[in-house]
Parts: C-alpha cells; structure tokens; sequence
C-alpha cells in the first residue's frame, strides 16, 4: 500500500469524530497551572502565552471546539513548538502534549480537515520530494554515500563552504551541519564497506554469548552517524552480544508525524514492526533518541493514531500487522537507548577500557531527557573510562534547538537556543561534549566547528568504543 492509496478526505469518518472527541477530551485535562512556563523554550524566549505549552493546548481546544480557525496565527503558534515535551515531565496532570501537537499539525496539513479554517502549511515540492524518496526510503541514503564522501574528499565542500555559495539558503543550514561521512562496518571494528551487514556475530573473545540484538539505523544517522552505529556495533560483540541489522528496516516516522504527515508515520511503523518482529530479539537498540521514543511509542495509540491505516488496509499484510495492536506493543516494549541498555548489560568484566584523562560534558538530548527519562545511563556508561571526569552541562533542562527539521523551519528561534548552549559549552571546559542524538549532536558540533573549538562532539557509545580499541 502507498500513502497514496489512502483517500484524501477522512473527515467524515467516524475515526475523524472519534479523533476530534480525543483531542478535545486530552486538551480539556489541562487546568492551566501555569508549572509549565519556566520549562517551556520558547515561552522563556517570547514570553507570549500563545508560545506556551497550555497556550498552545488551550488554541488546540479552541480549533477542536470550533471557536477558533485555522489560520496563519494559529499554524505560527504550533510550528514553533519544538515537541521538547518538558512540559509533560512536570505537568501534574500528565496532560500528553506530544500527541496533542502532532494532532495540532495533521490538522495544519490536511487541506479538508473538517475544521473551520483553510490550509495555511504549503511545504514545497522538493522537500516533499526529500521526505518522500529518501527520508522515507533511507536504504537510498547508503547510494548517496559514495557522492557525499567524494564532496567531503575531493575539497569541493570547502570551495562550497568558502565561496559561499549556498548562503541564505536552507540548503545552508544542512551543508554547514553536515559532519564527516563515514562507511558501515564490514565486521566488529573494521570499517570498510558501502553497505550493512544484517548479522554482526558476538566476539569470539568473550567467555558466553550475551543475547540478540537488533539495532535500529534511522535514516539520516545511518547516512551522517555510521560512526555510532559502527561503534555500537563492536561494543556489543565484544560484551558478548549478536547483532542484527535488518535491511527492511526504514524511518522511525518521528519527521514525518511531527510535521503532520501521519499517514506515512503509519505506513513506516508497519514497515518496521515487520523487519523486527520477525526476529527472536532480547531488545531493539537505538542510538538517536529522538528515534528510540518514537519506536517505543508506536503501541500507545495516542488519539485513534493508527485508524487511517487500519480502517483502509485491506489485504495488505502490513495493514493486518497493524490492526493487530499486540505487534505494535511488542516491538515498542523491547525498545531501549543503547546507553540504557549497556549501562546494566554483561561481559564488562571481560573487556578493558584505556583510561582517558579529559573532562567529559555530557548533553541531555530532550527525548532522552523528558520522555525515556534515561538521562542517567550516559553518566552510568561513561563512569566506565578511567581517568575520565563526567559531569553535566549547565542548562540541561532547555532544548538546543535541533529539533529535527526544526533548525531549519525556525531558524531565529533555533539559533537563540544554540547560543545559550554555545555558552553552557565553552563555560564547561570539557574536552568531549557526549550526547545521544544524533540532530543535536549536528547542530551543536556545527556551532563549535565554525567557531574554531576544539572541543569534539561524540556519542557516549562512541568514546566507550575508542577506548576498547575500535579500529577506525
């Protein structure tokens, strides 16, 4: 089935008037206590009400109420919100303001939304085209490696970069972010491949077999981040563990659902409940947790959030993994940040790690932060290297700005978050600055780059690996 195949109008349906009757009841749960405020990134930096969390959900409970239109005024109050989702972490209600924003942007994309108002949201055709063919397709990000490496090597990013060329485009914003493209493992610890194995055997050095493990890429990591994923590889097979990389896997949905394309959210959630389920896993392992949140979300149903699919799927045997809700929670429930799991996991004994006698800054990614409350783990991990001092970066609490697409749809407010973390950073006198998520690890290490640092952006999972003797 193709998004495609799906009509376009689901308005009168009653998964439609169900869905209305959710988002209302949700946004109803708030009572506007105002905990939220100081937590919120972009309140602290508008100080208007309309760019608070229970702003937002109180314009949301106007839309569904038909109080209020959808209008340009309201698309500018949702697309600033960075779905940071600290509001949730300390609402004592638990009103679930993720679910509600992205239901808030189905409704911005919907051109017959059943709501007053018109479309208000018109991405352009090749950022369609973008997310169509290669965010939701990522295999077609491994075909692109060889091109980006030969831009990277040949010294036509640095002619792009001097020249700039690309300047005052958004086109900018991605070049400047991109780091050094590296290539997929071909075994534990060797990098020399275009393309990934599906199976990476535990080590033969250690004492017992550990387990099987599926690792999950992403789709702009596994092009931009191959140096986690290859790390993440050889940690695990040297603790002891079988890892397995299942080539049908594709996007975790998070861009797409949050920018208000649910129906392809949905068709890339079925995709990945059949690559993984297959497989007799201990645990799915992510190393984007922006990623790993929206995995371990995909059997909560937030607001009749599969019905489209379900209701249209017919035949397709995607569509009946879908309506059978146990799939959806059994991949969820195996879901962890790597970090998460290597911090409890076995066969440490068994390896040494060369000591490293730097400071560590460690990042606390919002996903990782607000919704896998995982932050702990990194600490727990990178307490591991000897010498090394791991303390956290001042202002944890506040997003950086990355966000996903958010760095380019928002740039003003993206760049006033970056600079305070730009401050936090050169303050810590680390020589390492850990972080979990792949966006945010592009943002702030552009940001350090162009500022002449040499402080190196990496992930926990990474340093680890270095200092078990990764061969890179």
């Amino acid at each position: 089935m193709k998004p495609t195949d799906l009509p376009a109008d689901l308005s009168s349906s009653s998964e439609h008037r169900v869905e209305r009757a959710d988002i209302s009841s949700e946004a109803s749960r708030c009572v506007a206590c105002g905990l939220c405020l100081p937590h919120c990134p972009t309140y602290r930096i508008t100080l208007s009400e309309a760019d608070s969390p229970r702003g937002r959900i109180a314009l949301i409970g106007g839309v569904t109420a038909g109080r209020i239109p959808i209008n340009e005024r309201f698309a500018l109050h949702m697309d600033r919100c960075l779905t940071c989702r600290a509001c949730e972490s300390v609402c004592p209600n638990q009103v679930r303001f993720g679910p509600l924003m992205d239901a808030a942007r189905t409704m911005l994309e919907s051109p017959r939304n059943g709501f007053r108002g018109e479309q208000v949201r018109r991405r352009s055709g090749l950022r369609k085209w973008i997310e169509r063919e290669f965010i939701a397709k990522p295999a077609r990000l491994d075909a692109l490696r060889p091109l980006v490496r030969l831009y990277q090597n040949s010294g036509l990013q640095k002619w792009v970069r001097k020249s700039r060329l690309l300047h005052g485009t958004r086109l900018a914003a991605l070049e400047t972010q991109l780091p050094f493209i590296d290539k997929p493992a071909t075994s534990s610890g060797t990098i020399n491949a275009g393309k990934w194995r599906e199976i990476y055997p535990a080590s033969t050095r250690s004492a017992q077999p550990g387990g099987e493990i599926g690792l999950f890429l992403g789709c702009v990591a596994r092009l931009t981040d191959a140096a986690t994923l290859n790390a993440a590889i050889f940690v695990l097979n040297r603790l002891g563990y079988t890892v397995h990389v299942p080539d049908t896997q594709t996007c975790c949905g998070a861009l797409h659902q949050h920018s208000g394309d649910r129906i392809t959210a949905e068709k890339l959630a079925l995709e990945n409940v059949a690559a993984f389920n297959s497989l007799n896993l201990d645990a799915i392992l992510s190393t984007a947790s922006g990623c790993g949140v929206q995995l371990a979300e995909y059997g909560l149903s937030p607001f009749s959030q599969m019905s489209s699919l379900r209701s249209h799927a017919g035949d397709n045997a995607a569509g009946s993994l879908l309506a059978d809700r146990p799939a959806l929670k059994k991949l969820s429930a195996r879901v962890m940040d790597i970090s998460a799991f290597l911090a409890t996991a076995e066969g440490w004994d068994e390896v040494t790690l060369v000591p490293l006698p730097h400071k560590i800054a460690v990042h606390e990614p919002c996903t990782l932060r607000n919704v896998l409350r995982g932050s702990s783990h990194v600490y727990s991990l990178l307490a591991r290297i000897p010498g090394a001092v791991v303390a956290p970066m001042a202002g944890n609490d506040q997003c950086c700005g990355a966000a996903g697409t958010y760095f380019i749809d928002q740039p003003e407010m993206a760049a006033a978050l970056l600079h305070d973390k730009m401050s936090a950073i050169k303050a810590s006198g680390a020589r390492y600055l850990a972080t979990s998520n792949i966006g945010c690890a592009m943002q702030m290490g552009a940001a350090l780059r162009e500022a002449g640092s040499e402080i190196e952006v990496v992930h926990p999972v990474t340093l680890i690996a270095r200092q078990m003797g990764i061969q890179l």
